[in-house]
């Protein structure tokens, strides 16, 4: 089939992946049905054949000469190298035999590719180890401004370099001192080679050893691809095809074109990470008059909202903004979190005492530290999910064709105690930042993140630095939440976070001429703030409806009739003794003359009384009870009964 994507002006290709499992497969040469058992066999042998052979080529190139060999993109001869790994490799004589074992060219070739990934992606870190290693300061934890800029002049992109990075891997060098007395040469002497990941790239093959075709329905998809017969497979008999009907996720489009997948093991099952190429519509750098402004929160973990760029220049708010909250997913987090950090305490105290008698407790140990950490990944994922397609429903909905988010990915908290500290370095906005480039990219919305300097900390309004207090109605006492510009002629005031999205929309709608796209990432960025378009980066506020005038300018009352009570005013005529007929309202029980009238007329005959002596405390979101636990709302006046809504309209007739 065809692998081209015919787009249609104003879109463009974008290549996502989606989570499938392999339930099963059939040996094409026997016709035996593989369990699911019996296919993860399969597979692991083939998966052992690759990790062997790209550790070997790890092992043998791991240094600082090879790696800037594959790094500079030529070959001896001065031709530019392929930009697949496997191909690279392959230019520079890299290969490796097998040993012992009967293997095709392919399997030869997903060793090579993911050796080459790894063996790319360390040019990045080894460079800012030498470059941290080259403007060594005199004492590493505290370095002067002097210091700061010579590091990042000597490393490359420094300039736009989060400190944090720096500063980690500066901690990373002083540790290695302390241990060995000296200073290392590189990032080898760092870092060691690193695990080789158990899994098979298909995608660096061809029909000869894997192929894809999606069914009619586009709902399912048959994967063909060659696995051994045994653990050591020594001639090419021992390798037979197996066909492995795969049900697509629904996230799938219909008309996309799906790529071979990567294959690994994982709870004793198959999983395919599946590759597919389909057309989203085209964001813009620059040109938006509606944006959507986000700001980093801890109890309140995203607030948005949502501002619009006029053609004078003015800039205003479209609402009063909307806050996610995840207070229980995050109570959840820190107890994770808590539990994670006693039972690690635990596990080196036993490394320390070194009994053999205490291997088992220690094995047990290991694997409840795994199970914890596996909470805690699929908690993060989770929130992260939900939070990025929260702020895109929010842009969506506002009409909004780009989102500005400050860019706190890699911020580092200090000096608010140590448990505040902790909790705000490991929120998970890396991970919310790249869902949200994800969710926001199939709808055509850009995001762009912006300088977070003073987005907090001036007015969005006038640009006066504000005063921030405890509460609205504690105006004196110092605070964080609440902020109040004391500017007489502004008079703004509000919550922090409130404040903030307004900052970032309307510097990111002043700025959007200066966004650039990041090479190394492909997102969109304002690396810096301009003096001169700062300074048009205010809110310019909605002028409020005058108040002072009230006087009588219409009737007092509404020119609507009076709404009839749902039950009548008198009092039903006595029972006939006979017992025959009925009353409309039906009959007063015996030993009484009165029917129980509603606590008010409005009050539906299905309403449940609401006690009034102590108020409704929710806690189950407080405790982690998840997402949605304590979610109340109203219901819309439409959504009543149409039985009701006739009597109602009728009485009003």
């Amino acid at each position: 089939m065809s692998r081209k994507l015919p787009l249609a002006d104003g879109e463009r290709a974008r290549t996502a992946c989606a989570r499938a499992l392999i339930r099963t497969g059939v040996d094409e040469k026997t016709g035996e049905v593989l369990t699911s058992a019996g296919l993860v066999e399969r597979v692991g042998w083939c998966v052992d054949l690759v990790a062997d052979m790209t550790s070997a080529l790890l092992a043998g190139h791991w240094n600082t000469a090879d790696v800037n060999v594959l790094a500079s993109g030529e070959d001896a001869g001065g031709r530019r190298l392929p930009s697949n790994a496997w191909m690279a490799l392959r230019r520079l004589g890299w290969t490796v035999a097998p040993d012992g074992v009967k293997v095709n060219d392919r399997i030869v070739r997903m060793a090579q590719e993911t050796a080459g990934r790894a063996l790319r992606s360390v040019k990045w870190r080894a460079d800012l180890a030498a470059g941290v290693l080259a403007a060594w300061p005199a004492d590493p934890a505290k370095r002067t401004p002097k210091e700061w800029d010579q590091v990042r002049g000597v490393i490359p992109g420094g300039e736009y370099l989060p400190s944090s990075i720096i500063r980690s891997r500066s901690r990373q060098i002083t540790s290695f001192e302390r241990n060995n007395g000296r200073l290392p040469a590189d990032v080898f002497e760092l870092e060691p080679a690193p695990r080789v990941p158990r899994m098979l790239l298909l995608s660096a093959c061809d029909g000869q050893q894997a192929t894809i075709e999606r069914s009619g329905d586009g709902q399912r998809a048959l994967l063909r691809v060659q696995l051994p017969t045994r653990p050591d497979p020594q001639k090419y008999a021992d390798w037979t095809w197996v066909a492995c009907p795969i049900t697509l996720p629904p996230t799938v489009p219909a008309d996309a074109v799906t790529h071979l997948p990567t294959l690994r093991i994982a709870g004793g099952k198959v999983r395919a990470d599946l590759a597919y190429t389909h057309c989203v519509p085209k964001t813009r750098r620059a040109g938006h008059t509606v944006a959507l402004g986000v700001d980093w929160g801890l109890g309140t973990l995203l607030s948005a909202g949502a501002a619009r760029l006029h053609a004078d220049g003015r800039i205003t708010t479209l609402a009063h903004g909307a806050q996610f909250r995840a207070a229980g997913v995050q109570a959840k987090q820190y107890r994770l979190r808590r539990i994670s950090e006693r039972l690690h305490a635990k596990a080196d105290h036993y490394v320390r005492l070194a009994d053999p008698a205490l291997e088992g407790k220690a094995g047990v140990l290991a694997e409840e530290i795994r199970r914890v950490s596996e909470r805690r990944s699929n908690l993060n994922d989770a929130l992260a999910w939900s939070a990025a397609r929260w702020a895109v429903d929010q842009a969506i909905a506002a009409g909004a064709t780009v989102i500005y988010l400050e860019d706190l990915r890699s911020m580092e908290a200090g000096g608010m105690g140590r448990t505040h500290n902790t909790r705000l370095s490991q929120t998970v906005r890396g991970q919310i930042t790249d869902r949200m480039w994800h969710l926001a990219g199939e709808v055509g919305i850009a995001v762009v993140t912006v300088p977070a300097r003073n987005t907090s900390k001036n007015c969005p309004h006038c640009l006066t630095p504000l005063r921030h207090r405890k509460a609205p109605d504690r105006p004196t006492v110092s605070g964080w939440k609440w902020a109040i510009c004391p500017n007489p002629e502004c008079g703004w005031q509000g919550d922090r976070d409130q404040g903030a999205w307004r900052r970032i929309a309307a510097r990111g709608l002043a700025h959007q001429t200066k966004t650039v796209v990041d090479h190394s990432t492909g997102q969109m960025v304002i690396r810096a703030v301009v003096d001169t378009m700062e300074a048009k980066a205010v809110v310019t506020a909605v002028p409020k409806t005058s108040r002072t005038d009230r006087s009588k300018a219409g009737p007092t009352r509404p020119r609507t009739n009076r709404l009839t009570p749902r039950r009548r005013e008198v009092p039903s005529p006595v029972r006939p003794s006979g017992g025959a007929g009925q009353r409309p309202e039906g009959h007063a029980p015996p030993g009484r003359t009165w029917l129980p009238r509603a606590a008010h007329r409005h009050q539906g005959v299905t309403t449940i009384s609401t006690p009034t002596t102590s108020r409704h405390r929710p806690r189950g979101a407080t405790l982690g009870a998840g997402f949605h636990l304590h979610a109340h709302a109203s219901p819309p006046r439409w959504a009543e009964p149409v039985s009701d809504l006739t009597v109602r309209m009728g009485s009003l007739s």
